[in-house]
């Protein structure tokens, strides 16, 4: 903002006069703001930002003023009502069937002449200590070392793959024996490309940043349409359940959208005993679980879909020996099912591998 050079020069005479008035109307108000003051509804129970364990049972109790009548108060959920109590006598409710993550609760106090409504965070962390396990190598296939792999599914044979970095991200349909292209298209050098998913003849792939997805013909790879992100400012992993789409953006949250408009429907929040686990990046559904590349690790995590508890860490440290690392591989991305087969697929940005692994307890390697 810029100012310019004073007008009026005011005396001090008028300089103290200004002052003084201010200050009594400043008393003035003061004094009416203590007289209006009304005592206000709280929370005793649960305390603001208070962490649960899911199963847990939360009890929840309002701090009502001395002289307060109360005819009812209804209790809502993230916005769905959980019950209603007659006075402001404590409430409970049960949390083993709901998602993990920060959760709102919200109590709206009726007096019989008007209602005040009052709100407070909890947050749900997952009860399950996650079960360990590592693989062991069944076989191993030829892999593209200029693939930097985002997405990765099987299908009738071949895989569909998807590669990012500006300049050089693909789509492509590659051959298991030879780790060769059969079919494939460049993105434009302004797109880097992330996961992708095929919904009955379409393919879905996301871009990272560029807050857009691509539709694609199954079988000619021509671009069909394009769509818009939402909530989900960035684009990462993709899978298909057979009913929705789901979708990682880096976060620890994932995203449920609808398989035909890619509208954003639901999400889940992911933790495990011990907190919210981000970098949640390329994604596979298997038998009813969620499997996702952590990014910068070498581990898989197994997640609930209904709640988003990590169930399983699979911990495939050392799949790619050092000797087989040059100078542009990258980390560990890259999950595909082949569900007829039952055979588990798993490579890595720019590594020249795909390897084929059976996953054990930790332990039995």
């Amino acid at each position: 903002m810029h100012f310019g050079r004073l007008s009026t020069i005011f005396s001090s005479r008028k300089i103290t006069f200004l002052i003084a008035a201010a200050f009594v109307g400043s008393v003035v108000s003061s004094c009416k703001d203590d007289e209006d003051k009304v005592e206000a509804i709280g929370f005793k129970l649960p305390e603001q930002g208070q962490s649960f364990s899911l199963g847990d049972e939360v009890k929840v109790q309002l701090d009502l003023p001395g002289d307060a009548k109360v005819t009812s108060v209804d209790y809502l959920l993230d916005g769905k009502s959980v019950g209603t109590k007659n006075n402001g006598e404590q409430f409970a409710f049960q949390t083993k069937d709901l998602s993990l993550g920060y959760k709102l609760i919200t109590a709206v106090v009726d007096n019989g002449a008007k209602k005040d409504t009052v709100t407070i965070n909890i947050v749900l962390k997952s009860a399950v200590k996650p079960a360990e396990f590592t693989y062991k190598v069944v076989n191993t296939y030829p892999h593209d070392t200029a693939s930097y792999t985002q997405g990765l599914e099987y299908h009738n044979g071949r895989f569909l793959e998807s590669t990012g970095e500006r300049g050089y991200s693909q789509l492509k349909w590659v051959e298991l024996q030879t780790g060769k292209a059969i079919q494939k298209i460049d993105l434009d050098k302004k797109y880097f490309g992330e996961g992708s998913a095929m919904v009955g003849n379409k393919i879905i792939m996301l871009t990272w940043l560029e807050n857009v997805g691509f539709v694609y013909d199954g079988k000619s790879l021509a671009l069909l349409d394009t769509f818009p992100y939402q909530n989900s400012r960035e684009g990462w992993g993709l899978t298909f359940d057979g009913q929705q789409l789901i979708k990682s953006d880096g976060t620890n949250r994932i995203w449920f959208l609808n398989k035909d408009n890619y509208k954003e429907e639901q999400y889940i929040d992911v933790y495990d005993n011990n907190g919210a686990v981000d970098q949640l990046n390329e994604l596979e559904y298997i038998d009813g679980k969620i499997y996702a590349n952590i990014y910068q690790t070498d581990k898989i995590a197994v997640i609930n879909p209904k709640n988003g508890a990590i169930e399983q860490y699979i911990d495939l440290t050392g799949i790619l020996p050092d000797k087989d690392r040059f100078a542009n591989t990258d980390v560990l991305n890259g999950i595909a099912w082949d569900a007829a087969g039952k055979r588990l697929f798993v490579t890595g940005k720019k590594f020249d591998k795909l390897f084929h692994i059976a996953v054990i307890p930790a332990g039995q390697k």
